[in-house]
């Protein structure tokens, strides 16, 4: 049986020590008389989560890039199946279709009822595709506009899950107007008389992630990451080649982790995974997923309406700002 985050068509090259000691556990337990090595698999499983924490305690940008888009990480359909009660999903945006890229419905988080918005990048190749691999078009943000604004019109919260590498830059995208549904998703979300909450949970990459993300509280996923563009799109514009190497350099320059985003005032919270990423435990994973929307929606819901909305504004109003000291001679 396969082991919980494993997936034999994608390795991650810096786990390959975890990856050996976790064939010899498996060896161990499926022996007929495993109960025999109770002391060995101890003392392996022991050192399977040392070396966990070792390697994801000093992970690098480009590593943490490589997680978010692991296989086997929990998506948002994973998180809704998990985390969500009552879930009746909605669809459309009463203007040209129904976009498969953003999932959009009414739901139960715990005892908070809410509107649920999320990236969808589907699991089989036939769900991938008709999700084009969680990048919207624009009608998939005009029907999570539509669903924003009867969840106010409701009196209900929002919760948005980010995860998605970019809106989809096709031709038949910006013939219908991509980059204005965007726009307009900042200009009305920022304006919206309820609380929103929003989870980068894997990727959020650029316009695409920030078209469901003008939240009053903004988290990522501790192995999630979060920038104007990928990696891969930075390196080709700054050294006209996307490698390892510049893939690299270009992660770190771009501060696209959970930390720095934190760091910079970006974002509110890191939500801690658990040992080894999301994708090893996604139950655990949900669980603190869940109580964190939780415990911030019933702290946003004792805030007047329109005070909501000013903090909103001037949290995001402040994002790059800074002062340039000069000095000035007075002879």
């Amino acid at each position: 049986m396969a082991r919980p985050g494993f997936s034999p068509l994608y390795q991650l090259d810096f786990e390959n020590p975890i990856l050996e000691i976790e064939r010899q556990i498996d060896a161990i337990e499926e022996r007929a008389d495993a109960e025999r090595y109770s002391d060995e698999l101890a003392q392996l499983n022991n050192t399977r989560a040392g070396l966990l924490s070792k390697i994801y305690a000093d992970l690098t940008p480009w590593q943490t890039v490589r997680i978010a888009r692991h296989p086997l990480r929990p998506q948002t359909t994973d998180y809704m199946s998990l985390i969500c009660r009552d879930f009746c999903e909605l669809h459309g945006d009463r203007a040209f279709g129904d976009d498969a890229a953003i999932i959009t419905g009414f739901a139960r988080i715990g005892s908070v009822k809410c509107m649920f918005i999320g990236h969808n990048k589907g699991k089989t190749v036939a769900e991938k595709v008709a999700a084009n691999f969680g990048c919207a078009h624009p009608e998939g943000y005009r029907k999570a506009l539509l669903k924003m604004k009867l969840a106010a019109k409701l009196g209900l919260p929002i919760v948005t899950l980010v995860d998605t590498p970019g809106a989809y830059p096709g031709v038949g995208s910006e013939q219908r107007g991509q980059a204005q549904a965007i726009a307009v998703n900042l200009m009305e979300m920022s304006r919206l008389r309820t609380p929103i909450v929003s989870i980068v949970i894997g990727e959020g990459g650029s316009g695409g992630a920030l078209g469901i993300a003008v939240a009053d509280r903004v988290a990522m996923l501790e192995h999630a990451w979060y920038s104007v563009i990928s990696p891969e799109g930075c390196a080709a514009i700054l050294w006209k080649s996307a490698n390892e190497e510049t893939n690299n350099r270009a992660a770190e320059c771009l501060a696209l982790t959970a930390r720095r985003n934190l760091e910079n005032g970006l974002v509110d919270a890191v939500i801690r995974e658990p040992l080894g990423g999301a994708h090893r435990d996604p139950r655990a994973s949900a669980d603190a997923l869940s109580s964190w929307i939780v415990d911030h929606l019933r702290e946003l819901s004792r805030v007047n309406p329109e005070a909501l909305v000013r903090q909103r504004l001037a949290k995001f109003r402040k994002m790059g700002a800074f002062r340039d000291e000069l000095s000035v001679s007075t002879a």
